[in-house]
């Protein structure tokens, strides 16, 4: 009896080790994560407007630089400087006395000339037949002929030297030859205006309604439609009849929309682009010469395009990529070729998926490549649980919601 109690005793410690060991195995095991919830989309091709936009300039459809004609003293500044000015308002005013005066003697000479010439046809009227009966030479007649052909042109220099002094005298008063804002005056009343030498320019009046914008096209981004257009990932408006609308540069839409109305023929050599140019409304004289804004040229459709959120799109090491979910649950790293950005929060796929992809947009960065997740609702991937709903921000002057 005795002899058992050795053995009873190491079986008891055995099974008592082996519980013990048991319950550490339990309590050190790690328990599985659940797979992560994440947003998907479903691509869907899909016909989109294609607007590149590009940093333009504005100019005036017309800019005409007022300059004196004639010289003389400048009298009267007649506008507002930096005012917009109408078509025929009076500009300037140049001393007219002198003008006229060149004027009246003009006018005297021309009465002279035909006093003269009247003398000269009766002259040849009464010679002409007494030559013809002999009574008379053939020397007086050529004589009379004579005085009467110089004094008619005697009167044709005459009424054009009249031309001449009104033309100085109209020149005299300047005014506007379009609609248009003004500029300063670069001369004072009371300057003397020579109108051989360049300070002869007072100012220049630019027209702004309509208003021209101006940017430029590089030619890698002429080739690269030229190849978009070839490969049909890019269609063009008939008779290439693009819009174009404008921002201004506190990003607001310009309310009027434009037509390209001159592209230049040839590329800058130093630059290696060309203008382009638009003609826009401008009724109310919003733009005004010399702005920089963001020109937008529509018409053109990308057809079957792949447009997916931005936030799905990663930047790997060896580029673009995104996570598609398939048919297994699976994630699965997709290298993507990305084009333009659309809107706000899109961005254009050229290559790498294909319809019907389930692709991540909500939660990517939960997701690893190979292991299965979860579709959620959108939304609901960012959200944790128990999470309660965000209260929406109080509109201005509003106070916030308790």
């Amino acid at each position: 009896m005795v002899s058992d109690m050795p053995s009873r005793l190491a079986l008891a410690v055995a099974a008592l080790a082996t519980v013990w060991s048991a319950g550490c195995s339990k309590e050190t095991a790690t328990p599985q994560r659940p797979p992560p919830e994440v947003s998907v989309i479903t691509v869907q091709p899909q016909t989109i407007p294609f607007v590149p936009n590009f940093v333009a300039q504005t100019e005036s459809s017309r800019q005409v630089d007022i300059v004196a004609r004639v010289s003389g003293f400048l009298d009267k500044i007649a506008y507002k400087e930096g005012e917009l000015v109408k078509d025929g308002d009076l500009l300037f005013e140049l001393d007219p006395k002198p003008f006229q005066a060149q004027l009246d003697a003009a006018r005297g000479e021309l009465q002279a000339q035909q006093a003269r010439f009247t003398t000269a046809q009766a002259t040849l009227a009464r010679v002409k037949p007494l030559a013809q009966q002999n009574a008379l030479s053939q020397a007086d007649l050529d004589k009379a002929q004579g005085e009467y052909d110089a004094a008619k042109a005697a009167v044709y220099s005459a009424q054009a030297k009249v031309k001449e002094a009104e033309l100085n005298l109209g020149y005299a008063t300047i005014r506007s030859p379009v609609t248009g804002l003004t500029s300063r005056s670069a001369q004072r009343e009371g300057a003397y205006l020579n109108a051989q030498s360049p300070e002869s320019k007072l100012t220049y009046v630019a027209a702004i309604d309509p208003i021209w914008v101006t940017f430029s096209i590089s030619q890698n981004q002429v080739a690269a439609w030229r190849d978009m257009r070839a490969k049909k990932q890019v269609v063009f408006p008939k008779d290439q009849d693009f819009e174009v609308e404008i921002d201004l540069s506190d990003g607001t839409r310009h309310p009027h929309t434009g037509k390209i109305n001159f592209a230049d023929p040839s590329f800058s050599q130093d630059t290696g682009s060309f203008e382009v140019r638009a003609v826009i409304p401008n009724p109310k004289r919003t733009l005004r010469p010399g702005m920089f804004v963001t020109a937008y040229v529509k018409g053109a459709v990308r057809p079957d395009a792949i447009v997916v959120p931005q936030l799905a799109v990663q930047q790997g090491s060896n580029g673009h990529l995104v996570y598609v979910v398939n048919q297994a649950g699976v994630a699965e790293v997709r290298p993507v070729v990305v084009g333009d950005y659309v809107g706000q929060k899109d961005i254009v796929v050229l290559g790498g998926l294909h319809a019907g992809d389930r692709v991540v947009n909500d939660g990517v960065l939960k997701v690893v490549p190979g292991k299965p997740v979860k579709i959620a609702e959108p939304g609901a991937a960012g959200a944790k649980a128990g999470d309660a709903p965000a209260k929406p921000a109080p509109k201005a002057g509003e106070e916030p919601k308790k």
